[in-house]
């Protein structure tokens, strides 16, 4: 886009913000991962620089799920406008029950890793393992843990719009996501 789209205004107040928002209420810690702390210093969390430096996103969740505190890891990307606090609620809950280390919905795009619950002792040595066997992609490590796919049923029963996982990525989208969150304001 040209630009930081996690800084980016959005209906106001920068986009990463509003993720922020949309998760406090269910977040017994925040945490950011960021390459320039000093950009995002003003939203007062802690910030944690890739512990795998170029390694994309997959260097950005292990760094997420090694620097948290807790046993229970929810990691939502900050272009996710309609991150779902609800959804996430509900994996935790599945992850706890079925004793499961990742949950996570798998779309017509492919499987969701930037909004999906983890368990961190099993997920931060299987991610550690694939990077160092130059393994870089998201997904690569996923048959090292136990995963539970959410179904089409359980993802739409908490989030009836499917738009939990509408990232953008163009300033079309980020246009269109503001319409969306403006005409429905309960999103």
């Amino acid at each position: 886009m040209g630009e930081d789209k996690a800084l980016k205004p959005f209906l106001g107040r920068p986009l990463v913000q509003r993720v922020i928002e949309r998760l406090r209420p269910i977040a017994d810690e925040l945490i950011m991962t960021t390459n320039r702390p000093e950009d995002y210093a003003s939203f007062n969390l802690p910030l944690f620089t890739d512990l795998k430096p170029g390694r994309g996103a997959l260097g950005g969740l292990y760094t997420a799920l090694y620097s948290a505190k807790y046993p229970v890891v929810a990691v939502a990307a900050c272009d996710m406008p309609f991150a779902n606090a609800e959804l996430f609620k509900a994996a935790s809950e599945i992850m706890v029950k079925e004793e499961a280390d990742v949950v996570i919905a798998q779309t017509e795009a492919g499987y969701e890793p930037l909004h999906a619950v983890y368990r961190r002792k099993t997920c931060v040595p299987a991610i550690e393992a694939a990077i160092d066997s130059g393994q870089w992609r998201v997904n690569e490590w996923f048959p090292q843990v136990r995963m539970r796919l959410l179904t089409p049923d359980e993802v739409r029963r908490y989030d009836p719009n499917g738009l939990a996982f509408l990232n953008i990525n163009t300033p079309e989208g980020f246009a269109q996501a503001e319409r969306q969150a403006q005409e429905s304001p309960h999103l």
